[in-house]
């Protein structure tokens, strides 16, 4: 349990100082008034309009992040994805009845998340959309091949024939 728990502390240091790298590199969004249209999609979802930098939505600044900065915000996603591994290792290692589902879950969540970045002309959206339709259909392919396991196990029984 310890070796898991040590894991995870470190996927989210990990995650909180790559979120802070990034939140701190997409505030350049504030003094470029040319990507005020192309890359606030919360601050439009708020309804808000924008009239100085200061009226952006702070999410916004991982948008703009995502598109010219990748490194961290990718560093961000590969560090949440570590964590939901290692959760799903331990719970395939309880033998929790939860852990195909989780990773189906998380697979599903990340192939849906892909769907966003589908056309990016960016490269860091083509990395975002890399990034997460491939680890999605790992996800997914993990689940499978699990369920497929269980469901080998519980066939091979002796009391198949009876």
């Amino acid at each position: 349990m310890f070796k898991y728990a040590l894991q995870i502390i470190i996927g989210i240091l990990t995650f909180m100082v790559a979120t802070f790298i990034a939140w701190y590199e997409g505030s350049a969004l504030i003094n470029n008034s040319i990507e005020w249209k192309y890359s606030t999609p919360f601050t439009k979802l708020f309804n808000i309009e924008i009239t100085a930098g200061q009226d952006i939505s702070q999410l916004d600044y991982f948008v703009y992040a995502v598109k010219f900065q990748p490194l961290f915000p990718t560093l961000m996603i590969v560090s949440i994805l570590y964590i939901l591994g290692v959760t799903g290792y331990y719970l395939i290692k309880s033998k929790s009845k939860w852990a195909i589902g989780f990773w189906g879950f998380i697979g599903f969540i990340m192939i849906l998340f892909s769907s966003l970045t589908f056309n990016a002309s960016t490269t860091g959206g083509s990395i975002f959309f890399w990034i997460t339709s491939i680890s999605g259909l790992l996800f997914i392919a993990g689940a499978v091949l699990l369920s497929l396991r269980k469901f080998k196990h519980k066939g091979s029984g002796p009391n198949l024939i009876s």
